[in-house]
C-alpha cells in the first residue's frame, strides 16, 4: 500500500489532508492506522458542528514523515519505481506462499503480479 495524503467525505464534511494507504492493485482507500482514533474523533467533531470542510492538518499532532515514513512506497514517487518495487515485494511474498504451499495466497499474488506488470508496460511505453 501507499502512503499519501487525501480528501475523506464523512455524512456531509469533507476532511482534508488526511493520511491514507492506497492500494494500486485493487485501489482500496484506508485511513493510515496511526491517525484512524484521531480522524474519527476530528471527523464527528467538525459533523456535529455542522462543518462542511476542515483541515486534518491543522488538527494533527503527528509529523507527516513519521506518519507515512513505514510506507514502502509514497505517492510523491516516480510511478515506474513504485511500480517496479511492488512487483519486487510481489514476488518475494510469491515465494513464501509456494514455499507454505497457500494456493489461495499464491493465486491472489499472481493476480497482482499481472496487474502491476500492465501498469510497468503502461509507464515503459509513456517513458518511451
Amino acid at each position: 500500500m501507499l502512503g499519501t495524503k487525501g480528501t475523506l467525505k464523512h455524512y456531509r464534511t469533507q476532511v482534508h489532508n488526511v493520511p491514507l494507504l492506497f492500494c494500486p492493485v485493487c485501489h482500496r482507500v484506508e485511513v493510515h492506522y496511526k491517525v484512524e482514533n484521531e480522524y474519527e474523533v476530528l471527523a464527528e467533531y467538525a459533523h456535529s458542528d455542522g462543518l462542511s470542510e476542515i483541515d486534518f492538518q491543522d488538527f494533527s499532532m503527528e509529523d507527516e514523515d513519521e506518519i507515512l515514513g513505514n510506507c514502502v512506497n509514497r505517492e510523491d514517487e516516480d510511478p515506474l519505481d513504485i511500480v517496479q518495487n511492488q512487483i519486487d515485494l510481489s514476488l518475494d511474498l510469491l515465494s513464501v506462499a509456494v514455499q507454505l504451499n497457500d494456493t489461495e495466497w499464491e493465486a491472489e499474488l499472481k493476480r497482482r503480479l499481472a496487474v502491476m506488470s500492465r501498469r510497468r508496460m503502461k509507464l515503459l511505453q509513456k517513458h518511451s
